[in-house]
């Protein structure tokens, strides 16, 4: 963690994510953002470079990338940038935020990032590239697969396991022991005491499928 950091994007997700790093005390070198209208602005004193093509400024040997790109209902382009600049050599490194507590075990794969007040127990794996967002609680024994969002406020008792990509919305509910698949989406406020196949969509109390994703 000791090279400067660019930042994927500049929207919301972005800030909360330079606000984790200025917390940390790490060196952040500027947001990269292809929205043009941004270009030149700052947060808090963070410049926003440019597009992505700047990148050739920065190469992967000096500068380690954060992703921050959001995923409302959809994982698609955050997994698409981190795999594209992960391939070209950058290292995306796991990020944890001052308040959040974190058990000693947990496996915490590359690009994760475990946000403000979120509680992560014992015997748990966080998958590539996924976000553990504000005051979400994953309880001991989870897997969680690469590129999914827990949003902010969600709770997944003891065991449970979600596929990639899978989105669980905020303040959602799932009930211990529960697999919900990959390229799933769990809506706001569902509480899962089921199952999910891969590729649905839940919602309700009790969450009851709705609209194929796939």
């Amino acid at each position: 963690m000791g090279r400067p950091i660019l930042i994927l994007g500049a929207g919301g997700h972005a800030r909360v994510v330079a606000n984790l790093l200025m917390g940390r005390n790490l060196r952040i070198t500027g947001f990269l953002d292809p929205d043009a209208s941004l270009w030149g602005g700052d947060w808090h004193g963070i410049a926003v470079l440019g597009g992505d093509e700047k990148l050739a400024d920065y190469p992967p040997a000096a500068h380690d990338l954060v992703n921050g790109i959001g995923s409302v209902g959809s994982a698609g382009l955050r997994r698409a940038i981190f795999e594209r600049y992960r391939t070209a050599g950058y290292r995306f490194p796991g990020l944890v935020h001052a308040t959040a507590t974190v058990a000693v075990d947990v496996e915490q794969g590359e690009g994760s990032q475990i946000m403000a007040g979120a509680i992560i127990q014992t015997g748990c794996h966080i998958g590539l590239n996924a976000v553990i967002n504000t005051g979400a609680i994953v309880d001991h024994d989870c897997r969680i697969g690469d590129h999914v969002h827990i949003a902010p406020g969600a709770t997944l008792s003891g065991g449970v396991r979600v596929g990639e990509n899978t989105h669980i919305g905020t303040g959602a509910t799932v009930i211990q022991g529960i697999r919900i698949g990959s390229d799933c989406l769990v809506a706001a406020g569902a509480v899962v005491v089921r199952d999910v196949p891969d590729g649905s969509t839940v919602a309700g109390v009790p969450a009851k499928e709705g609209l194929d994703r796939k």
